[in-house]
């Protein structure tokens, strides 16, 4: 006798993540997607009336947002449990969702990995936490005895949260000349600054840079000797952590702390730091494989606010493609604290 499949509804305003939210469920047997929304009252509509098992939500939604829809629908069926799946990862966030009724939170940065066990430990009543977040975040239900969390990565970017302004920021280029005249302004600003260098980028871009940082007098010599200019092609960088299409998130952050610990020890200066430019998202994106640009873009955001790290993604565009994938387009730009064409 077959297992009954657990009825899921999924509740995502931005598609291609929703696309990538169904798509991970859909490899287990069972689950069983009866519902996609994007809205949050239409969110709450449609709970009442396909009244699911479980019910996958964001917190940023339209019309209502993640949160009030929760306490709503907790309301209408407090039998059918909640998953939050979402960018933010404040302790208030947190607990008010927790203390809602939600039975789990995941970052969506660690999505790719920890989705599907969350899954299965909040449908069986056990309360998941993702690795993202810390226990201090949590607001315990008396009624709950165990506690699902996937293992801490010991990274020393991750050791302890610290309270920074994240800067993570994308410019859009509409040619070669434009994306190397970007990143070079990047580069010096931060060298000048005392900060540590660290491109992925392809090996045309690379050497084109390197030409023009000496160009503008840049001793380029001395910051590759004093491990203060890193650059790694993004073909190798994409091949250390992506997975059946996917970033990994452990690989991902291996391959950032393989390269962000040496080189914050080789800063130096008023403000010592890393920096780092690079154009993963933009050869995902021209891949096809848009769903996983944006799972980068997540995993950077998770950089910048664990350490002392900027970052500059680039992607080079012309006219014609912004305009074919505008819907993408601006969803790239509102994804970054700062964006910019050129």
């Amino acid at each position: 006798m077959e297992t009954p499949s657990s009825r899921v509804l999924v509740v995502e305003d931005y598609e291609p993540f929703r696309r990538f939210i169904c798509s991970t469920l859909r490899k287990s047997s069972e689950l069983d997607i009866v519902g996609e929304v994007a809205d949050g009252l239409e969110a709450v509509q449609k709970a009442e009336e396909l009244r699911p098992d479980l019910i996958v939500l964001d917190i940023g939604l339209p019309s209502l947002n993640g949160i009030d829809a929760a306490r709503r629908i907790h309301k209408l069926l407090p039998k059918s449990k909640m998953l939050f799946v979402s960018q933010e990862s404040s302790a208030d966030v947190v607990q008010e969702a927790l203390a809602l009724g939600a039975l789990g939170y995941v970052v969506k940065a660690h999505a790719g990995s920890e989705l599907l066990p969350a899954v299965e430990a909040v449908l069986q009543g056990r309360q998941f936490v993702g690795s993202g977040l810390s226990g201090q975040y949590l607001s315990p239900m008396s009624d709950l005895k165990t506690l699902d969390r996937p293992n801490e990565p010991s990274s020393s970017l991750v050791s302890e949260r610290r309270e920074i302004t994240p800067r993570h920021g994308v410019e859009f280029y509409s040619d070669d000349a434009g994306f190397v005249g970007g990143f070079t302004r990047f580069i010096e600003t931060a060298l000048e600054c005392g900060k540590a260098v660290i491109v992925v980028a392809t090996d045309s871009h690379q050497k084109s840079l390197l030409q023009r940082l000496q160009e503008h007098g840049v001793d380029m010599g001395t910051a590759v000797e004093q491990g203060r200019y890193v650059s790694l092609d993004v073909a190798d960088a994409l091949s250390a952590f992506m997975v059946n299409g996917q970033p990994d998130p452990a690989r991902f952050q291996t391959v950032v702390d393989n390269l962000v610990v040496p080189a914050a020890k080789a800063s130096k200066g008023e403000s010592p730091g890393v920096a780092i430019c690079g154009e993963c998202a933009s050869a995902l994106w021209e891949q096809g494989k848009a769903d996983a640009a944006f799972e980068v873009e997540y995993l950077c955001d998770e950089i910048v606010k664990r350490g002392n790290v900027e970052i500059l993604c680039g992607f080079v565009l012309d006219n014609s493609q912004r305009k074919q994938e505008s819907d993408i387009y601006e969803k790239m730009c509102a994804k970054h604290a700062a964006a910019s064409s050129q």
